[in-house]
């Protein structure tokens, strides 16, 4: 007998045994607290585990991460050296996307100043402006940020990627390597965070790094709070050299109560949602690389963390 571990504070158990279970009719799917065999545990499907979660489960073969972000997973004693793969489901593509672009267009099209306005009972009208006048970049082309910038990109916006390594996208202007960054930055009227976050990249928009955005641009972070220094980008926010941001990832979550950013009406704030696993279109594709594993196949969408992706 095998047994599945699942673990997630914010991902439902009974719908991942559900949908997973006709997949599976060998596997006995539970949660740590009734796992009866600790040695029978060959697989685990989890999301953001605390410290020492592993360590029972001696034999374990295989761990999904419920999730595109691999950090919490980095400098573990407790996990064995065994595959490690991420979802990687269209429907989360197109979950982040829709997110990006919404609040790209809520810039390109002034929604907030008409959003006071109503506050204030005032009409205010403000021409459009054309996409193909906005620069857009996008700070990291993994699956996601790819993914995102085409859809950008099929919207009309100027659609510019930055990436550590060179990568190609049809209709993209890219560009990689820490040499390109700051020139990068200066060209980009919205900013869309979307890197992994890695050593390299903790704390890579520094308050320098930040300056180089033009005067009033608008920032996005839909990745990694650490990535962002979130006091620099606190004091440029103040101070009007970053106009407004939509942030649904901080430095520390949740957001504690008496941050700043919660009272700043130029911040609109999401509870780290912009992209999340969607049971019903990637339980299939989490059976399959079970059955990989178990008949000691290589498996599909691996992930390394000491890399972050």
């Amino acid at each position: 007998m095998s047994t599945l571990v699942f673990y997630s504070e914010f991902d439902s158990f009974e719908e991942w045994s559900a949908l997973l279970a006709p997949y599976l009719p060998g596997v006995t799917i539970c949660r740590a607290e009734t796992v009866q065999n600790a040695d029978e545990v060959h697989y685990a499907l989890a999301w953001k585990p605390p410290q020492g979660f592993f360590a029972p489960y001696r034999n374990l073969r295989l761990l999904v991460n419920l999730g595109a972000g691999v950090d919490a997973l980095v400098g573990r004693d407790d996990l064995p050296d065994i595959p490690i793969i991420r979802l990687s489901d269209p429907d989360m593509a197109r979950m982040m996307a829709g997110y990006v672009l919404f609040a790209v267009l809520r810039y390109a099209r002034d929604i907030p100043a008409f959003e006071r306005a109503q506050r204030e009972q005032r009409w205010h009208y403000l021409h459009p402006r054309s996409p193909s006048d906005i620069r857009v970049g996008v700070l990291g082309l993994g699956e996601l940020g790819a993914y995102t910038a085409q859809e950008l990109a099929r919207q009309g916006f100027d659609v510019r990627g930055w990436s550590r390594s060179q990568k190609e996208i049809r209709g993209i202007r890219c560009s990689s390597g820490l040499d390109s960054l700051d020139h990068f930055l200066s060209q980009s009227d919205i900013l869309v965070t979307m890197l992994p976050l890695t050593p390299d990249t903790t704390g890579l928009l520094s308050a320098a790094r930040l300056a180089r955005l033009p005067p009033g641009a608008a920032f996005i972070n839909v990745s990694r709070g650490a990535i962002v220094d979130q006091a620099a980008l606190t004091d440029a926010l103040r101070s009007g050299q970053i106009a407004h941001a939509t942030l649904d990832v901080f430095d520390r979550e949740p957001l504690p109560p008496h941050d700043p950013l919660w009272r700043m009406d130029n911040v609109l704030i999401t509870p780290h949602l912009a992209s999340v696993a969607i049971p019903a279109s990637a339980a299939q594709q989490v059976a399959e690389n079970i059955h990989r594993a178990a008949r000691g196949e290589s498996v599909t969408h691996q992930v390394f963390p000491a890399r972050g992706y």
